[in-house]
């Protein structure tokens, strides 16, 4: 799966919301300053490349939808993250957000058990 650019994820991030969609109703989900019609257009058209969107016919128009889900593009996403910056260890990637990010030993005890949660 390839790693999509920030534009292409805040279109993608629009979709996995609204499920379907056509251009005008992305558009309309975006912050100001809101992109031009023919931007968004083009940048769902290169999601319809790279295999992350499909779309069924709608009048004149096209509805687009996901076909890559946002858990799977997320878990992609961290991995690479992980790899890249922090030599594959997510031990490494934790520490570096704990001392960054001050976070305090409730938030660490709600991560662990959460983190157990999943692994039971």
């Amino acid at each position: 799966m390839k790693l999509l650019t920030k534009a292409e994820e805040e279109i993608m991030q629009v979709l996995w919301q609204l499920e379907k969609a056509n251009v005008k109703s992305i558009i309309t989900q975006l912050s100001d300053p809101k992109p031009a019609y023919n931007t968004v257009s083009t940048i769902v058209r290169i999601l319809e490349s790279k295999g992350f969107v499909d779309y069924e016919k709608q009048g004149k128009g096209h509805l687009y939808f996901p076909i890559v889900k946002k858990q799977d593009y997320s878990n992609q996403s961290i991995n690479t993250l992980v790899d890249n910056y922090f030599q594959g260890s997510f031990k490494s990637m934790v520490s570096f957000f704990v001392k960054k990010n001050d976070v305090d030993l409730k938030d660490m005890e709600s991560i662990l058990k959460e983190i157990n949660k999943n692994n039971s």
